[in-house]
């Protein structure tokens, strides 16, 4: 039996395997420009098939759309710690058109993307940014790690990077669903500024009457309640976050109200005094304050120290999720803080 190939038939191969390849990137080039014109998530890169809005989704890929709706001229960006707080309250006590792009899970570095995002979509100078710097923005790592998946070739400013990042199976089924909601008159729309209380979700697991869920809210994470009379890292502590919100709010323009929230969080999370993460926690509020004042119409708010709301479990689902009604007064906050600034 002959073992080998002869030269003609290996010439064979060689053309087949070259058609097969360029057929397929022509295929997956003709579905990245296919793509790129449906624009599957709003982001205004295409007209072609131009609807506003986008189908109910998750807020990771409903942000491109909501962030650049120039119906609103303030944005709420965090994550789920600021989730709550109403965009209609706050226009209600404010004037201002407020957006929700909040984003459960995501971190500082997620959150500057979001920011970026939504200045660069403005024809008219926004008026407003409320932005929630929660414990991960003391994070020691200038990398920012991001805990969970985010797309932030959504967000790139990068046409390339963005065409790379539609070469995925996901769009494969986004795109005929975009398709069915631009051609569906009747189709629905994902709530347009954004706003997601979660409450019910939460009631829903548990978190309000479940024995062994409310329990969790009485035992302090913390691992190292040692009492230290100063702070050892006095001076040393650095907070790569705080430089980065620096910079960025430094290149914001100057008539834009920025406020800055320490979001609540139960008396449980809080740090027991004199130890060495309450050490941290102080010094990272200490710098966060700090980078804020390179903006001129700023102004922080800390909810992330022990008041009476935050003793009170019934205001709270887990140590760091509250209810509505501390919601409702970080709203009260927010707009007197804005009405100050403005």
């Amino acid at each position: 039996m002959n073992s080998f190939i002869s030269s003609s038939d290996a010439g064979r191969w060689r053309r087949f395997t070259g058609a097969f390849l360029a057929t397929a990137a022509i295929v997956l080039c003709g579905i990245v420009v296919f793509a790129y014109a449906v624009d599957p998530y709003d982001s205004g890169r295409s007209s072609l098939f131009a609807k506003a809005g986008v189908r109910p989704q998750g807020p990771r890929t409903a942000a491109p759309s909501r962030g650049r709706d120039l119906s609103y001229n303030a944005a709420i960006v965090g994550n789920s710690h600021i989730q709550l707080l109403s965009p209609e309250h706050l226009k209600e006590t404010t004037g201002l058109d407020f957006v929700q792009l909040s984003v459960p899970a995501s971190g500082p570095k997620e959150q500057f993307v979001i920011i970026d995002w939504f200045l660069r979509h403005r024809q008219n100078p926004a008026k407003a940014l409320v932005i929630s710097a929660d414990e991960s923005w003391c994070g020691q790592d200038p990398a920012m790690p991001n805990t969970k998946p985010f797309p932030f070739w959504l967000f790139s400013a990068n046409p390339l990077e963005y065409a790379k990042g539609l070469v995925r199976y996901d769009i494969l089924e986004e795109v005929p669903r975009r398709l069915g909601y631009v051609f569906n008159a009747k189709a629905e729309r994902a709530r347009p500024d954004g706003y997601w209380n979660y409450e019910q979700n939460y009631i829903d697991l548990g978190y309000a009457n479940d024995p062994v869920l409310r329990q969790r809210l009485e035992t302090r994470p913390d691992a190292d309640k040692t009492i230290l009379p100063s702070d050892p890292m006095k001076g040393k502590w650095s907070f790569p976050v705080a430089d980065k919100l620096k910079q960025v709010v430094s290149a914001m323009p100057a008539d834009l109200a920025v406020v800055l929230v320490f979001p609540p969080n139960y008396k449980n999370y809080l740090p027991p005094p004199q130890t060495s993460r309450a050490y941290k926690d102080e010094a990272c509020k200490v710098a966060l304050r700090a980078a804020m004042e390179a903006h001129p119409k700023s102004t922080v708010i800390d909810w992330r120290v022990d008041r009476e709301e935050n003793r009170d479990p019934n205001l709270y689902f887990d140590l760091t999720h509250y209810r509505l009604p501390i919601a409702r007064k970080v709203e009260t906050d927010v707009a007197a803080a804005l009405r100050k600034l403005r």
